[in-house]
């Protein structure tokens, strides 16, 4: 069969995407119409053109900063021969000229990769850009409605609780992990975790529909496996909130005991007051809609002495492309262990530098830390 013909040409030039070629010399070789729209040049002034010239004569122009930002990335990829997609750029458009020095922020993503010669070295790299704008916008907003319907964090009477979320670096859109505390009869308390798939609005729409239905289940339902079997009936009438997970928890300190269940969430930990870790795997069920007929649900109990923590996080704390659940675990249980007589605030923050990469979360994180 012939192979048919491609204008590679035209294919470049008809890339939806603003997409330029540049040697490794940072010259440009090639540009599409839709980088010329973008940057609002014509062609004449940017083939042949060096890179590191732009904004050198106005090295504090806000764009300036950019354009180092990329050609360091692209010398980079010449050297390493490895694709780099950058952080997050923010350049400023002119602003209203009533207010002068005000500009109107829009955000770009880029990437830069390597085309290799027949030589196997570099001979040109491709940079291509995305204004991401608008979905950064939306992860504002999204972020600014997850907190809003989080609860404040409390203490539980004389017990400190800690509370930590930190959203994906990389990701563009907030994700559905969240919290609740629960105030319960006697002297008891209730603490809860959960992650609702997907992104954006929708997620963190359907996230403050299911904490506030565990929250309302749980003051009114005897134990946590009941309130999850409540919140699983809720569940199946919100679009949206198939399989997400939750890990519940009630804690007596009459009885000095935790009594749990979890809806496909990965365990509470259990730090005692001796160093000893328990992960509270013993009451796990499928997440919210996932069986096909509506029963009862698991629950187990643990006792804790005093000076224990119990700590409850969503997988973005402990789970890593490529590698197996019980790595992350085990990785948990020696940072709370190395960190066993840190106050919950200290242990907290101990618990994220030492879990999570510095630069690459690629999932939101929800953490609590409860002293017991």
């Amino acid at each position: 069969m012939t192979e048919p013909q491609i204008d590679y040409t035209a294919v470049f030039q008809a890339l939806p995407g603003a997409v330029a070629l540049l040697t490794p010399q940072l010259v440009y070789a090639d540009v599409n119409e839709e980088w010329l729209r973008v940057l609002g040049r014509i062609r004449e002034q940017v083939i042949g053109h060096y890179m590191p010239d732009d904004f050198a004569d106005r090295p504090n122009h806000p764009d300036a900063a950019v354009v180092r930002n990329i050609q360091a990335s692209l010398r980079r990829v010449t050297e390493t021969g490895e694709p780099e997609t950058m952080e997050l750029q923010e350049r400023f458009e002119p602003g209203n000229p009533g207010r002068p020095g005000v500009g109107n922020a829009s955000y770009w993503s880029m990437t830069n990769i390597p085309i290799f010669g027949a030589d196997g070295r570099v001979a040109l790299l491709l940079h291509r850009l995305e204004d991401v704008t608008e979905l950064i916008r939306a992860r504002v907003v999204a972020l600014s409605l997850q907190e809003a319907m989080l609860p404040a964090p409390r203490p539980f009477g004389r017990h400190p609780v800690t509370v930590r979320y930190r959203p994906a670096i990389r990701a563009l859109d907030v994700g559905g992990d969240w919290y609740d505390l629960v105030d319960l009869p006697g002297d008891r308390r209730g603490v809860a975790v959960g992650d609702v798939v997907g992104h954006g609005l929708s997620a963190a729409g359907v996230m403050g529909q299911l904490r506030s239905a565990l929250s309302t289940a749980s003051r009114a339902a005897h134990g946590p496996a009941r309130a999850l079997e409540v919140l699983e009936l809720y569940a199946r009438s919100v679009s949206g909130a198939e399989n997400a997970t939750v890990a519940n928890a009630f804690v007596d300190w009459d009885t000095h005991d935790i009594t749990y269940s979890s809806a496909g969430h990965p365990p509470p930990a259990l730090l005692q007051s001796d160093g000893t870790v328990e992960f509270l795997d013993q009451a796990t069920n499928p997440p919210l809609g996932a069986r096909p007929e509506h029963g009862p649900w698991l629950q187990a109990a643990m006792p804790f002495t005093e000076g224990a923590s119990l700590v409850l996080y969503t997988d973005g704390l402990i789970e890593r492309r490529h590698e197996d659940i019980d790595t992350g675990l085990a990785r948990l249980a020696d940072s709370l262990t190395r960190h066993q007589t840190d106050d919950p605030e200290t242990l907290a923050d101990a618990l994220l530098a030492d879990l999570l990469p510095p630069d690459d979360v690629t999932d939101d994180t929800a953490l609590v830390i409860v002293r017991l």
